[in-house]
Parts: C-alpha cells; structure tokens; sequence
C-alpha cells in the first residue's frame, strides 16, 4: 500500500507499457486496470483492452485473453493487433476454427505480414493433426482389440500398451464414444471372456470409461453384458478383478441413479429413458451373489459394500426410500444368510473378517432409512423369523446360526437385536453354549454375549447372570481365544462407571491386571489376528481408567501392535482402536457438574462423579506427546483411507477427536502435517457426523494458523481446506471455533488472489463481517484482520462503496479505537483501500464527522506501525481528488506531516 498515484489514464498507460516491456505483466495488468477506470474514449479504452489481452496472454489466462481482445475487435474490427491476441487465445482454448477465422482476418488486412502467414500455416498443419488422428482413432481402437485379442501374440509388452491405451482413451468423451460406436462392448465381452486376469481388467477398466456420467451407454452396455455375468465376474476369486468389477458397478448404478432423479436434457433428450428396472435388476443379481456358494469371499464383501453405497438415501433430504424397502422385502434374508454365518461349520458360505461386520453396517443403514414404525414393524418381523427358523428345529448348528443372528443384529441395528435377543429361548442358549466344551461354539455364544452387554436395557440382566459365568472362563478355559472374549466381556459390564473414578465395578487393582493381559496378548504374534483384535477392544474399555492409560503409552511394544493392526486387512478393528485413542487422549467430551447440583447431591447422599488425578491436563500432555513419538498419525491416516463400511460416521467422530487433541499444541502440529495428518483431516471434515466434521475442522484451523500454509496442504489440497474453515464461522459454533476460523481464513486471505475468490464462492464474507460487530475483543480483531486480507480483492473493495453500508464507517471508527491492535488491522485495511480503489477516499469524509482526528491520532501515536498506515492513507487521499486534498491542507494535516518529514529515526 502506498504507491504513488499517477494522476491521467495516460501516464498510468505508459507506465503499463514499461512494466511490459521489464516483464512484470501482473503489475502492468494492474496499471492498464486503474486506467480503464478513469479512461473516457472509446479508441483509449481499445487499446488499453488490447494490450490487457496481451497480459493475460503473458500470464496464461486465456479466457480473460480472450475476452479483453474482443472488446478492442467489437471497438475497431479492423484492429489486427486483437485479432492476432484473440486467435492466440483461441488457440490455447482448442478453438481451433475460430482461431483460424481471426487469422485468415489477419492476413487478408495485412497481407505481408510475415508473422500472420507463418502462424496460419503452423495453425493449419495442427488443424490437420486433429483430422489425421480423430480418423485415426478408428484404425487406433481395431488395431488395440486386435492386439489384445490375439491368442498368438506373445509380445505382452505390446499387449499391456495397448490396454493402457485403450483405457486412457475411454476416459476422453470422443474416445468413448468411438469404442462405442465401433462395436467396442462386443469387443470388451470377448476380453471379459478369455478369463485372463490381465485382460478382464482392461476390459472392465475400458468400461468405467464408457459408462461414466452417460446414461443411454450405460443401459445399451447393460443390455448387451447382462447383470448377472456381471455379478459373475464380481464374484470371482481374483481380487483385483473383483475389486474392478466393483468399481465400474458403482459406475453404473451412478448413471443409472442420475436419470432417475433428473430429467436429462441435451445429447440424450432424444431417447426416453427409464432405469429404475435396470437399477433393480443389477440390486437383485447383488443380492443372489451374497448367498451363491460359488462366490469368493472378497466379491461377497465387494457386493455388501456397493449395496451400502447405492440403496439407502444419502440424505434425509431425499423422501424417496422405496429402493431400501424393496430390497429389505427382497434381499434382508439374503443378507443376514451371510451374518448368521459360523465360520467352520460345514456348509458355511466363504467370508472374510470383514463379511460380518459389513453386513451388520448394511443393516444399520437399512433400518435407518425407514420413515415410519410399520415399515420398522415389518424388518422386525422379518428379523424375528428368520432367527426362529434355525431356532426351532434344527439342532445346535441351528442354535449357533440363530446366536450368530443376534450378534450380528446387536452390532448393527441394535433395536433390532434387542428384539430377537427376548425371543423365548435365545439368551438361555447364549449362557448354555457359553460352558460349551467345543471351542467354536463357545466363541459364537461369548460374542453373543459381550454384544449384548453393549446394551444398556440388557446389561444389568446380563451382569446378574453372566458375570460369574464369564470370569470362569476367564480363569478356567485352557484357549487364549476363548479368555480373550470372556475378558472383553467383563471389561465392557465393569466399565459402566465409564470415566467416573469412584465408580469402580471391579476389586482394586484387578483393572490393572485385565489392561496388563490385554497388552500382552497384543503383542504376542503367535495369536491371530482375529483374536488379538478382541484385546484391543477391552482396551477401548479398560482404558477409561486413567492409570490403565498411563500405563499403556509407557508400553512402546504394545502401542505399536495396535497401530498395526489398525493397518491391517481386518477392518472390523477401527472403532476400539479410535476409543482408545479417545481415552487416552482425553477427547471424549467432558461436563462440567453444576456446582449447585453438587452440593444438593452430597445433601442427598447422592453419587458424584470424580476426575482421576492422572486425567489432569499435564498428564494428558504427556500422553500425547507418547502417542506422537510412537507413530499414532500415521496409524490414523492409514484408517481414514479404509474404503469400508466399518470406518462409520461415529468412527470417523472418534478419529477427528483424537486428531483435534494431538494439534492442542503448536509444536506438535509441523509434526502431525509430516506424517500425512493435513491430508487425512480434510475428508473428515467434509463428511460425517457435525461434531465429527467440527473437530476436523478445528484441528485444520490450527494448523492453518500456525504453520505456512502452503507447505501444510501442497497444490490444489490448499483449496481443499477453505470450506471446512468457513463451517467454523457459522453461528452455532462456539466463539473458540469462530476465533480459529477467523485466524485461519486471515492466513490463507494473504496468500493469493485465487483463494481469496475461493472464500468469496463459500459466503464467508458477510459472516466474517458480522464477527466485526462483536463484543468479545479477540474475535472482533480476527475478523477485522481477515477483512484487512480480504480487501486485496476487487468485489471486497466494492462492497466498502456500497450504499447504506457502514463498512467503510466502521474501519474508519476502529482506526480511533483504544485497542492498539484493533486500530493495526483497521488502518491497515484503509491503507489497502484507499491504495487499490481510490473512490474510496472521496468516501472517507462522508462516513464520519470525525475523520480528520482519527487520521491525526494515527499520525501522532507513539506506535511507528499506526504512524506508518495513517501517512500512507493520507497520502493516497491527497492524489485521489482536489476537494479532499483541500480539507487536508486547511486542517494541522500539513504541520504534522512536516514534523514527521523531519524524523531521522523512521525513515
């Protein structure tokens, strides 16, 4: 702020001209900007059009390129120097044609200029290219097919080239359209057909070219593969193909959904389309893959896991639910075949560690998307009979398949489980098959159990009944993998003091035995993981007790077991391992007890809730400070990129807790960026439960404030972060939310034009402006400052002039106000102002009365920073117009400048 003015659109032309020709095109940009605003004629405000197209040119934007140079043309159509810019605009846009009708101008007005022959020329062979390789395209796509399709060749390099090419040419809209229309699905079919890995992934991945965001291709595709050869190749034993044949399913259940909820208008208006029976059909052949024998276990998971992305509403929003109820009256059997699943028994379907917990999520999500209590009535019933059906009747496998129902029930729609869980019979069973003498159906049962422990309605029967029975074969069993459960069990009926430390189920010091046997059976590799997963839960209950964290990050082995099991193919571990992370990281929300209540409950000889001593802060500090050293972050990225259902949305809540915890300290967050955190906090903060998105979100704004943040979210992630930030301004956010906010926005604001657009396109500006009026000093100083970096932008400067606004007032008003560094931001905003848009210093007198004082106070501080932006200001309004330069001069204005003029100490 504070360049001299120069006073006539000319002089600041000519000055445009010399920044040119030094090669600084952004600031001569901004010259020939300031003299359009003060340009009059038409053949002046042509030229300097003219030469900002050249700028734009210079600094590659060739959309405004282009636009500036047609303004020059629209002014004289004759101007070859415009018409050369615009057809170099064109060019770069792949207008092609267009260039070519500029130029062929060029020449025939100065035909000869060596310069405009010789780009025709080049633009014309280019134009050639374009012909040559669109026809070339066709032979491209035969030869491609006939290379894959060759049973002799045996060149496998030619082969894998000619896949990659085909793919990337799917991705084109031209290039998939050719393969299209050159009989290319017949083609694909026959690769999908050889059953050679390499080839059906080249095919299926040529596919998600040809489908993507087109519906009409994406029913004739359907059409001409058919659903269930697709659900067949989904089904396969090779996972990567199954895995692609996921992938392009999703794909197409995207296009086929897009027709359903909009009318489609443009390329395809021509053919009435309807999908919702295409949609079905692929649902139905899903759902008859969860229960096909022949299946692998991979592609039922794969089939679980589109069924949770495709059926249910993805927001509440939506009214529509008839595609959750279709599939609950055709498919619910079908799935919960595959959680009443007991691995082992004969006859049991192929699953993964991951089958059961995806289909209790699939459920979950299923019950939620019910509307009203029939449609809640007739899952239930649903439920209910088919647990009775291998309830009654079918010996002990049946039993053990109705427990396994119930467990799976309990994990996922709870209120579901809790219904079959009273059904006659079943929890006698549990508690039976609990002293089992075969170890896989003492598994199934003690699951059951520690399941229903979960909840609450049941806890208290359970603690009566299961209790005893649990710690005897916690001490008795001869199987490690039998006391691991039973002790998960006693944890979960022992933690229901939760954090409460005077509510201790358990003799003292026995917590600190079960954490101690937990550990150990972590770290022992010999235990599957399966079973060492069941040690991590009854941590996550254990760990409540602040003694049991203190002793678990002093146990460097037994972190590192943990986080690499959170990294691991078994998914279903996720959620335990992000509540011990909460526990030890104290991130879990604590209330503060009403000092009022307290002394009523000690009158009534109620129950008060303690803090344990080692809960204090410096105790979690230290805590965190293990965690980090021991390598938690990068643990927590590697779980937020799990695509699966069991990274949930309250999973996620818990992983933004603890991430939110590990930023608290600024020393700490350089570190937390460094091992991936920054990367993992942005789709936290996108999506998930609102408390789970605030954290994220808060903890993105941490980091933002206090390290640079360019190097904290490197290219395009940068953009990324500007939504999560501005979601802390929103009103129901705590002020602490909304300081951050503010801080972190002033930070990226200073960085570049493109953000401060960025924030613009997100609605923060009136917010940021509404913080300004608000009482707490802190906040209003951050949205004044973030206003300050904001103003660097054209539509912001605007807004000051705006009439009936009192922004201009208010920044005027604040430059007088006591608070040092309140008045810093203000100043500093009207330094910017006045600098970069000078009508606003015509404006400054009309505003308020006491102006003139306020610019004396600024000249007159002791603060040299304040002295600074209030000569600058009264600088810039001396060259922005007579009148205002006048009131100057009649006032002290020029005696202090004189003084201040003479100061050696502040140059």
């Amino acid at each position: 702020a504070g360049v001299p003015r120069q006073g006539t659109a000319e002089q600041l032309r000519a000055r445009g001209n010399a920044l040119f020709q030094a090669g600084d095109h952004g600031a001569a940009l901004a010259a020939y900007t300031e003299a359009l605003s003060l340009s009059g004629g038409a053949p002046e405000r042509a030229v300097l059009h003219r030469n900002r197209a050249a700028c734009y040119l210079k600094l590659e934007d060739y959309t405004k390129a282009e636009a500036d140079a047609t303004k020059a043309i629209e002014a004289d159509g004759r101007d070859v120097k415009a018409l050369f810019r615009r057809s170099q605009a064109l060019q770069q846009l792949g207008r092609l044609d267009q260039a070519v009708s500029d130029l062929q101008r060029c020449v025939s007005l100065e035909p000869r200029n060596k310069a405009f022959q010789e780009a025709l020329r080049a633009l014309g062979s280019s134009m050639h290219e374009k012909m040559k390789t669109m026809s070339c395209t066709d032979s491209k796509v035969e030869q491609m097919f006939q290379i894959l399709l060759d049973l002799d060749e045996k060149d496998e390099d030619k082969k894998q080239k000619a896949a990659q090419n085909l793919i990337v040419l799917a991705r084109e809209e031209a290039g998939a359209e050719k393969i299209f229309q050159s009989d290319g699905v017949r083609l694909l079919l026959q690769l999908l057909d050889t059953a050679k890995a390499d080839l059906m992934l080249a095919a299926l991945r040529t596919l998600v070219g040809l489908c993507s965001g087109h519906r009409s291709r994406t029913m004739a595709i359907l059409a001409e593969l058919g659903a269930p050869r697709l659900s067949a190749v989904l089904g396969v034993e090779h996972e990567q193909v199954s895995l692609a044949a996921c992938n392009l399913l999703h794909v197409m259940f995207d296009s086929l959904k897009e027709g359903l909820q909009k009318d489609f208008r443009g390329k395809e208006d021509a053919v009435v389309l309807d999908s919702s029976r295409d949609l079905k059909l692929l649902i139905k052949h899903l759902l008859e893959l969860l229960v096909l024998e022949g299946a692998s276990a991979h592609g039922r998971d794969n089939a679980l896991n589109l069924l949770i992305k495709v059926v249910p509403r993805k927001s509440p929003k939506e009214t529509n639910n008839s595609l959750s109820l279709w599939v609950i009256d055709q498919g619910l059997k079908k799935i919960l075949e595959v959680g009443s699943t007991v691995c082992g028994s004969s006859g049991s379907l192929p699953v993964t560690e991951n089958s059961r917990m995806s289909a209790s999520v699939l459920l979950s999500k299923l019950y939620e998307d019910l509307k009203c209590d029939a449609e809640r009535e007739n899952f239930h019933h649903l439920c209910e009979d088919y647990v009775r059906s291998w309830f009654e009747g079918h010996e002990l496998p049946g039993k053990l398949r109705a427990i396994q129902t119930v467990s799976c029930l309990l994990q996922g729609p709870s209120d579901a489980g809790n219904r079959v869980l009273e059904l006659e019979g079943i929890m006698d069973s549990v508690l039976s098959l609990c002293a089992s003498v075969c170890e896989g159906h003492q598994l199934v049962a003690v699951e059951a159990l520690i399941h229903a422990a979960d909840k609450a309605k049941r806890a208290s029967f359970i603690t009566a009944n299961g209790v005893s029975l649990l710690k005897e074969i916690y001490k008795h069993s001869e199987r490690d993998s039998i006391r691991i459960r039973a002790l998960v069990g006693l944890c979960k009926l022992g933690s229901a003091g939760g954090t409460d430390f005077s509510m201790k189920q358990f003799a003292e010091g026995s917590t600190m035995k079960l954490a101690k046997q937990c550990r150990k059976w972590l770290c022992n590799e010999a235990i599957d993981a399966g079973t060492r997963r069941w040690a991590v839960e009854g941590l996550a209950y254990l760990t409540f007790d602040a003694d049991v964290k203190e002793e678990f990050v002093e146990d460097k082995a037994a972190m590192q077991a943990m986080f690499h099991l959170a990294k691991s193919e078994d998914r279903s571990v996720l959620y335990a391992v992000a509540s011990t992370l909460v526990n030890c990281t104290n991130s879990y929300d604590h209330e503060e007890p009403d000092p009022q209540m307290l002394e009523l409950a000690k009158y009534a000889k109620q129950h008060i809730p303690e803090q344990h001593p080692k809960d204090k802060p410096e105790f979690v500090k230290r805590r965190v400070r293990k965690l980090l050293t021991a390598g938690v972050v990068s643990a927590l990225a590697c779980m937020v990129k799990s695509e699966n259902p069991a990274l949930t949305n309250s999973c996620r809540e818990l992983i933004s807790r603890v991430f939110l915890a590990l930023v608290e300290e600024a020393e700490d967050r350089g570190g937390v960026v460094a091992q991936g955190g920054g990367k993992a906090l942005i789709p936290l903060s996108l999506e998930g439960t609102e408390v789970g998105q605030t954290k994220a979100a808060q903890a993105l704004a941490k980091i933002t404030i206090t390290s640079n943040p360019e190097m904290a979210f490197p290219g395009e992630r940068i953009y990324e972060v500007v939504r999560p930030l501005v979601s802390l301004l929103h009103l129901q956010r705590t002020g602490l939310e909304n300081f951050e906010g503010l801080m972190a926005l002033t930070n990226l604001a200073g960085i570049s034009e493109r953000l401060r657009q960025k924030i613009l396109k997100e609605r923060a500006v009136p917010m940021i402006e509404g913080y300004m009026f608000e009482e707490h000093e802190l906040i209003r100083l951050a949205a004044t400052e973030c206003m300050c970096n904001m103003a660097m932008s054209k539509e912001v400067q605007e807004l000051f002039l705006a009439e009936g606004s009192d922004r201009l007032k208010l920044m005027v008003l604040y430059s007088g106000e006591e608070d040092e560094k309140l008045r810093r931001a203000a100043s500093g905003t009207l330094a910017m102002l006045t600098a970069l848009h000078p009508p606003i210093c015509k404006r400054i007198p009309q505003v308020t009365v006491h102006w003139l004082e306020i610019l004396q106070a600024l000249l007159l501080s002791p603060s040299a920073e304040l002295q600074h932006r209030g000569a600058v200001v009264v600088m810039n309004m001396m060259a922005a117009a007579r009148e205002v330069a006048e009131q100057l001069i009649a006032s002290e204005m020029l005696e202090i400048l004189s003084v201040l003029a003479k100061d050696k100490d502040k140059p």
